[in-house]
């Protein structure tokens, strides 16, 4: 079963559509991050949750 490190963003009211989707390709490219839950609220605030896995170094002697 893999093991998921999460990062959750805030975007306030009034965030463009280009600046959000700008702020994720960011993080997917330089840190690996992809989108797990993405919540654009009534009044225009956005929730956006990213996961990455874990990986674990393992031991080879």
């Amino acid at each position: 079963m893999a093991e998921y490190t999460y990062l959750v963003l805030s975007l306030p009211r009034g965030t463009t559509r280009d600046t959000a989707r700008q702020i994720m390709t960011e993080h997917a490219e330089r840190g690996g991050w992809e989108i797990d839950r993405l919540r654009l609220y009534p009044d225009g605030r956005r929730r956006i949750q990213l996961r990455r896995k874990v990986i674990r170094a393992v031991r080879t002697f």
